[in-house]
């Protein structure tokens, strides 16, 4: 029923070979539509090499234009570790999408053949791509005018079936203003939900936005994060480029690695132990994406500087011993360690701790030369 056109499986495969994103079409044949249906699939960089990772999944409405602006993002921002590596799915529409998105002319909830589309992405496309991929438990709907104000419905689902909304320049339903701002607090699970707009965008949809942003921003909380964008200059074309990388980066920002700007602004004016930051930060990757990452030398380094500009040592003695658990053979832990006995008076231990790590890997600017000199220095000091 479902199977892979030959054609493209062997494009596939020689992507694979080339270590690119593979792109993939699918023919699936769906009983609630009762026809087949066009898939266009990208999978991670790295999928056939790490076998027991997972990924989260983007779905892209529109696919027939959506498709790669959307994967292209994907596999920028996750080659940067800005984003996790991510399933994006594509559905095909094309001349079906009016009818995909149709809706009741009384109730304005999905009818006919768009009760059938809701059905078929909810009950039969996610889980098979559940089925057929390494999923992670997180997943985005990405969708412009039509489609856009479509997977909205999802969000009236208990829980709602996506975490994350991309809306592009929604043309809602009629009452979706309405029911939208009514139906937000009473859910529970964190939602992302990003809305979009441009100065030159069609002037109905430009006002929709706007008034949709008004609504929807005072709900912001814990469990909602609401974003908004109206780019200057932007037409309802070209706002799409804009939007899907801003999109992607405000949906993901918890995930990137510490950038100056979080070092400066949160790192460096922390009054609570800075370990704790590092753990809630990945604590935080783990519950919301599914994903059991380990944390990066880049955010060990960060948050290892701030204790030390900081003055706290337990936090940098925590941090040592994370970084060694993590990554024994490289020098990272060793040598915070060996700070962190340097800095409470224990120069012997420092000078030992240093020493252990001549024969590990180096990282940035941790090389053994340094550990060496470092420990070189404490001999010379105090004589050992």
């Amino acid at each position: 029923m479902k199977k892979l056109l030959i054609l493209f499986a062997g494009l596939f495969i020689c992507s694979s070979l080339l270590g690119q994103s593979k792109i993939m079409y699918e023919e699936y044949a769906s009983n609630k539509l009762n026809e087949t249906r066009r898939l266009k699939i990208q999978l991670p960089r790295d999928y056939d090499k790490n076998e027991d990772k997972s990924y989260p999944i983007v779905i892209v409405l529109d696919a027939n234009y959506l498709f790669e602006p959307v994967a292209g993002n994907v596999d920028y921002f996750s080659y940067w570790e800005d984003m996790p590596e991510s399933i994006v799915v594509g559905i095909m529409q094309g001349d079906s999408r009016y009818d995909d998105c149709s809706y009741d002319d009384t109730t304005f909830m999905p009818a006919e053949k768009g009760a059938d589309f809701f059905e078929f992405i909810g009950l039969e496309l996610l889980p098979w791509v559940d089925a057929n991929f390494r999923t992670a438990k997180f997943t985005i709907a990405v969708g412009h005018d039509f489609t856009a104000s479509y997977i909205n419905y999802y969000l009236f689902k208990d829980p709602p079936l996506f975490n994350g909304y991309i809306s592009l320049s929604p043309d809602l339903a009629p009452m979706m203003d309405e029911r939208l701002p009514q139906r937000i607090p009473a859910i529970e699970s964190k939602t992302f939900y990003y809305l979009a707009t441009g100065t030159d965008d069609i002037k109905d949809l430009r006002e929709i936005s706007e008034a949709l942003n008004t609504s929807l921003s005072p709900l912001k909380t814990d469990t909602f994060a609401f974003y908004y964008d109206n780019f200057e200059g932007a037409t309802h074309y070209s706002l799409v480029a804009r939007a899907i990388p801003s999109a992607l980066e405000k949906i993901f920002s918890v995930y990137r690695p510490i950038s100056k700007q979080e070092y400066n602004e949160k790192l460096l004016k922390m009054q609570t132990p800075i370990h704790e930051y590092l753990l809630e930060k990945y604590a935080t990757i783990k519950n919301l994406f599914g994903l059991e990452n380990s944390i990066r030398i880049n955010d060990f380094i960060a948050t290892a500087t701030a204790c030390e500009k900081q003055k706290q040592w337990d936090s940098l003695r925590e941090i040592a011993t994370m970084a060694s658990k993590q990554y024994p053979d490289k020098v990272i832990g060793d040598y915070y360690m060996g700070r962190y006995y340097e800095e409470v008076g224990e120069p012997k231990r420092a000078m030992r701790t240093y020493q252990s790590g001549f024969d590990k890997e180096e990282v940035d600017f941790i090389t053994v030369d340094l550990m060496l000199d470092k420990a070189d220095k404490i001999k010379e000091d105090f004589g050992y």
